[in-house]
């Protein structure tokens, strides 16, 4: 097992990560008050994803990782998609 070199980020970019997030969050609340019908979910979804993404990068340090750890997560998250897409199917031929 080789050593890994700690990656310490700055507050600002802390700062920066939180007030997205806090963005994001607000944004989503906003989207489920206001009836867009069908859309509503899907950019719900959407909103939850980016931050989940956000979160992973910045918060996981993520981006520090080698090259196959980061196309296994995005494995899971094409794999969660086709299941979000396969499921919005189901839903509109029923």
């Amino acid at each position: 097992m080789k050593n890994h070199d700690s990656h310490i980020t700055s507050y600002a970019l802390n700062l920066k990560v939180l007030l997205v997030l806090l963005i994001l969050t607000m944004t989503s609340i906003l989207v489920i008050k206001f009836h867009l019908g069908a859309y509503t979910v899907a950019l719900a979804l959407i909103l939850a994803s980016i931050k989940t993404t956000i979160v992973l990068t910045y918060f996981m340090h993520l981006k520090f990782e080698n090259l196959i750890l980061r196309l296994m997560v995005g494995g899971v998250f094409l794999l969660f998609a086709i299941i979000i897409v396969i499921t919005f199917i189901d839903y509109y031929f029923r």
